[in-house]
């Protein structure tokens, strides 16, 4: 077996603003440092795009609906300050869909030792009924819903290391008794959710707040003592990671110094921890990260680890 890599040029599509940080050439440097001779054994697979009630495993019908129909045939229509869409947003959004449930379809199968989604926009942000923070549906949670109802598993874990709360999937999981869902971010920080004591209704939330300045010495300690042992614990049959890259000393958006190596680091510990309880499956989503070097060097660190399966 190998790793899965689903991208395509539809993620581009979805146009944004002039000087919006979450633009086009995020994929096209991931597609560049992705094309060197290393990563030539990934197994490469184009966009599946998802139908859209596919949505509805983690929003209402009725959100799915408006969101579909505030599309415009041209320009933008703003949902937000920051959150707005254009003819190809559609598109790269179901398509984004498609492939992280395409993504745990083969690696739950066995086809793949695991798998990562490079799709935007991104989604963890997105809440029941809410857009917002870039993200329209929240495609980590179609996912992981995908997951139970398509293959019958029971616990899943999602960990999401994006530099920002993910107050999306914090709010569609917060009644959730078997899925874990572990959040490390900076604090106080956009969307200014995340605290400790934001646990959801069955202790099943576990937000791990940043404070500015962290360095990869001080998040690998915290990993160690805060984040791992839960996730082990709770014996998940998959992981899913919220890949964000934000957190890298040189992203404009936030104030933590990672460096890619610390996250090429997180992805062994979490392979190590998979090897484990569930066979190695990890399916791995794109989330932020907005300087390209930042987030080229920071995917390729994630994507060596991963390819070592």
């Amino acid at each position: 077996m190998t790793t899965l890599l689903m991208t395509d040029s539809v993620f581009q599509g979805h146009a944004i603003p002039a000087g919006h940080p979450e633009r086009p050439e995020r994929l096209r440097a991931i597609e560049r440092v992705l094309d060197s001779p290393e990563f030539a054994t990934l197994r490469r697979e184009a966009a599946i795009t998802a139908p859209l009630d596919q949505a509805t495993l983690a929003h209402p019908d009725e959100y799915v609906r408006i969101i579909a129909a505030s599309a415009p045939s041209e320009g933008f229509r703003f949902l937000d300050g920051d959150t707005s869409m254009s003819p190809g947003t559609m598109p790269a959004v179901l398509a984004a869909m498609g492939s992280a449930c395409r993504a745990v379809d083969e690696v739950l199968k066995g086809v793949f030792a695991n798998a990562f989604v490079a799709s935007r926009p991104p989604g963890h942000h997105a809440e029941k009924a809410t857009p917002m923070g870039f993200c329209f549906f929240n495609t980590i949670a179609i996912a992981a819903r995908h997951a139970r109802k398509a293959h019958g598993v029971k616990r899943v874990a999602i960990l999401d290391w994006d530099v920002h709360h993910g107050n999306g999937t914090q709010d569609i999981f917060w009644d959730e008794k078997d899925i874990l869902f572990i959040s490390s971010h900076e604090m106080p920080l956009y969307p200014g959710s995340g605290a400790e004591n934001e646990t959801g209704s069955h202790g099943m939330i576990h937000n791990v707040p940043l404070a500015a300045g962290t360095d990869g010495a001080m998040f690998r300690a915290i990993y160690e003592a805060k984040v791992f042992p839960r996730l082990e614990a709770h014996q998940p049959e998959v992981i899913l990671i919220s890949a964000g890259f934000d957190a890298h000393r040189r992203d404009p958006l936030a104030n933590l110094r990672l460096e890619a190596e610390d996250f090429g680091w997180a992805t062994r510990r979490v392979m190590e921890i998979a090897d484990r309880v569930c066979g190695g499956k990890i399916v791995s989503l794109l989330e932020g990260g907005y300087d390209l070097e930042g987030l080229s060097s920071s995917v390729a660190a994630h994507m060596r680890e991963l390819m070592k399966a």
